[in-house]
């Protein structure tokens, strides 16, 4: 029987409704069980965040200007769109590793290996990477494997664990292991073949509704194979093969409608892919042997501006304030008032010669010298404190700090120091005697150029100097350090400090 003209058009307008309503719910063919997570959203994205600023100390990402990583992040904000579950704030990075890798850190942070964009041969393969690593954060699998590892018991953050690693290693390969939880010093993070199998198929749900032949991501893992034989298809390398990947893939995309404009790739891949292939990609043992933190040429902290990478402060080392060390460059941003973590607990430092009360919320670094930075979450950076505290001591010759008298004349030395060392540093008001538990003390504020610029130019920086007198005649000293228009919002926190500083 030859159906009808009208049978036939009202065929295709069935057709036609449904088409919209399967790409929209495509994702949802594939459902992974909620799994059982002891962190709050608000929770995994502040220690993720923390653990991402460690990430540039570690390996050398490409910065936000690099052609690449912009094409990166215009490819990530595509596929997010179609990511399903909480809203997660994702951004995107590429690392100048020529390992085929990428991972994702819970809350949303996503690099991408340089190698990896480079073995892609069509946009459609990368999307792919990407979507899988976008459906490990949908999942929640780091925290989840946390709580299921740990019970009850997890009583810490990710970023106070993780960092701990971070800050220990200087290896590509541990940081992945580290960041994604697949070392085997921290197996409660480890991907499990399961993990990573509800990522690919979450992944090719994501990859089909972002309009993308999903295709693509098995014919990467073939790729892969090609290049490194059958163990190859453990894509990413840190990743467990779940087995079968190919095959469960295409059974997977088997079920789903075929997009009759499917993408494989774009003219703006095939544009930057050329672009890709001419970066320098790093070796595991070069990005081990740090000499690229020295090349300014690899973003210095989550604000992904280029610049020397010092050994880490917390996304960089000091500039403006300096123990010694490089003079800062280039400029920094402004940090929201939520975003400065000083509404929350305070936590206790116990460091070598001193203790002190910090908030919860900031990071620490220590060097090798004893020099102690603490600061929020891109409070600082290559082009120095912007936010934050520097503590130190300074050695005094002959018998050292006896009285009033010689510890404001240390003082005085010191602020000269100081001033020297930063350009347009000068000092505010007098010096002024106090007294930190017990200790004499002097209080001076400085004021100098700060690294944030807006409108074209920086803004007026205020520090605050203090210095104690040691019973063994030496000095500690703290330089508290905000842009000026943020001073009286961070004084309070920083006379907390002050007041619970004890020399040891």
């Amino acid at each position: 029987m030859v159906p009808s003209k009208n049978w036939a058009r009202m065929c295709g307008l069935l057709v036609a409704m449904l088409a919209p309503m399967s790409a929209e719910f495509a994702w949802a063919r594939f459902e992974p069980a909620t799994c059982k997570n002891a962190f709050t959203p608000e929770q995994e994205l502040t220690e993720g965040q923390k653990v991402a600023a460690q990430v540039y100390h570690q390996m050398p990402v490409l910065p936000d200007s690099d052609p690449v990583t912009r094409y990166v992040q215009q490819l990530g904000a595509r596929l997010v769109q179609h990511a399903p579950g909480a809203r997660w704030p994702y951004n995107f990075h590429v690392v100048a590793s020529s390992d085929i890798n990428a991972f994702a850190l819970p809350g949303g942070s996503v690099f991408v290996n340089l190698g990896t964009v480079q073995a892609a041969e069509t946009e459609g393969q990368l999307a792919g990477v990407m979507a899988h690593e976008i459906s490990h954060v949908v999942q929640r699998h780091s925290t989840c494997n946390i709580t299921k590892q740990q019970g009850q018991k997890v009583l810490y953050g990710i970023g106070s664990v993780l960092s701990s690693v971070l800050l220990g290693s200087g290896t590509a390969g541990t940081l992945a292991q580290s960041a994604l939880g697949l070392g085997q010093s921290l197996t409660f993070l480890r991907m499990s073949r399961d993990d990573e199998k509800q990522a690919d198929l979450l992944g090719t749900g994501i990859l089909y509704d972002s309009g993308y032949d999903p295709r693509g991501l098995p014919q990467f893992f073939e790729i892969i194979q090609a290049k490194s034989g059958s163990g190859g298809a453990q894509f990413l390398s840190d990743h467990p093969n779940p087995g079968n990947r190919t095959e469960y893939v295409d059974a997977e995309i088997a079920t789903l409608p075929r997009h009759s404009d499917a993408v494989v790739t774009t003219a703006e891949f095939k544009r930057v892919h050329p672009l890709a292939m001419a970066e320098t990609a790093l070796s595991s043992k070069d990005v081990d042997a740090g000499l690229w933190k020295k090349s300014g040429r690899y973003a210095s902290g989550p604000s992904g501006v280029a610049g020397v990478v010092s050994e880490p402060v917390v996304a960089g080392q000091a500039g403006s304030v300096q123990g010694g060390g490089p003079e800062r460059s280039g400029s920094a941003g402004r940090l929201s008032q939520s975003a400065l973590g000083i509404d929350g607990k305070m936590t206790r430092l116990q460091a070598a010669r001193f203790v002190l009360d910090y908030p919860a919320a900031w990071q620490k670094q220590v060097d090798a010298s004893g020099t102690v930075i603490l600061a929020p979450v891109g409070g600082a950076g290559a082009t120095g404190i912007v936010y934050g505290a520097l503590i130190d001591l300074e050695k005094q010759s002959g018998d050292g700090v006896t009285d009033a008298a010689s510890l404001k004349a240390a003082t005085a030395m010191l602020v000269q120091r100081l001033s020297e060392q930063n350009a347009g540093l000068t000092q505010v008001g007098e010096v002024t005697a106090l007294t930190v538990q017990g200790r004499m003390a002097n209080s001076v504020e400085l004021r100098g150029k700060s690294p944030v610029v807006e409108a074209g130019a920086a803004l007026t920086e205020r520090d605050w100097l203090v210095t104690i007198a040691r019973a063994d005649g030496d000095v500690n000293y703290i330089v508290f350090v905000s842009p000026e228009r943020d001073f009286a919002l961070m004084k309070p926190t920083f006379t907390k400090m002050m007041k619970s500083f004890v020399a040891q």
